[in-house]
């Protein structure tokens, strides 16, 4: 992989284009832009963090045992001196659409609740605090996921005094969401359109 974010995303883009046809790969591209970009937002803030960062106690319940899952995003000593545990996932807001007609948020704030009760007492009985940082393709953001990009923020607000960076966070995060979803259309195209 190389190491520049435009030639990742090149190269990344491309292979979203060869391997179009499966629905894992395109997810998993947007999935990985949104962290990427995250842990880029989160290190230009001076916050230590680690993507893709091995921790042993995130579980699955049907296996019931402990697997080597990595928490997408670890931030260490987030919460008052615990590393917090950062768990990204996309939905789309007209997932259920059929059955409760649309209701806004409710696709994130579904995402979100699974993610707590899947991780959160694993991160909490080994001193960790855990964050689900569920958003959609629309661009919304679950009220966790807010509530820890408002902390950054402030973080940034405090590092940085260019009044141009005021809306950094959010701006450049939703740019990412956009951009996730953008690849995820053009990977639907005909080869002969693209």
């Amino acid at each position: 992989m190389v190491q520049t974010e435009s030639k990742w995303s090149v190269q990344r883009g491309l292979e979203v284009l060869q391997f179009g046809s499966q629905l894992t790969n395109r997810l998993s591209c947007r999935h990985d832009w949104v962290r990427d970009v995250l842990g880029d937002i989160l290190k230009r803030a001076g916050i230590s963090v680690k993507k893709e960062a091995p921790v042993n106690f995130l579980t699955d319940p049907r296996e019931g045992r402990s697997t080597l899952r990595p928490a997408d995003v670890l931030v260490f000593g987030w919460d008052a001196g615990k590393h917090a545990c950062v768990d990204l996932t996309g939905v789309s807001p007209l997932v259920g659409l059929r059955d409760t007609g649309f209701v806004p948020g409710q696709a994130i704030a579904k995402a979100a609740a699974k993610k707590m009760d899947k991780h959160a007492k694993a991160c909490k009985d080994n001193q960790h605090s855990f964050i689900p940082f569920a958003f959609d393709t629309f661009g919304s953001l679950a009220p966790k996921a807010i509530r820890f990009l408002e902390r950054v923020q402030r973080v940034v607000h405090s590092n940085i005094s260019s009044p141009r960076d005021r809306g950094f966070v959010f701006t450049r995060l939703g740019f990412a969401i956009q951009k996730g979803v953008a690849a995820q259309l053009v990977a639907r195209l005909p080869a002969i359109l693209v």
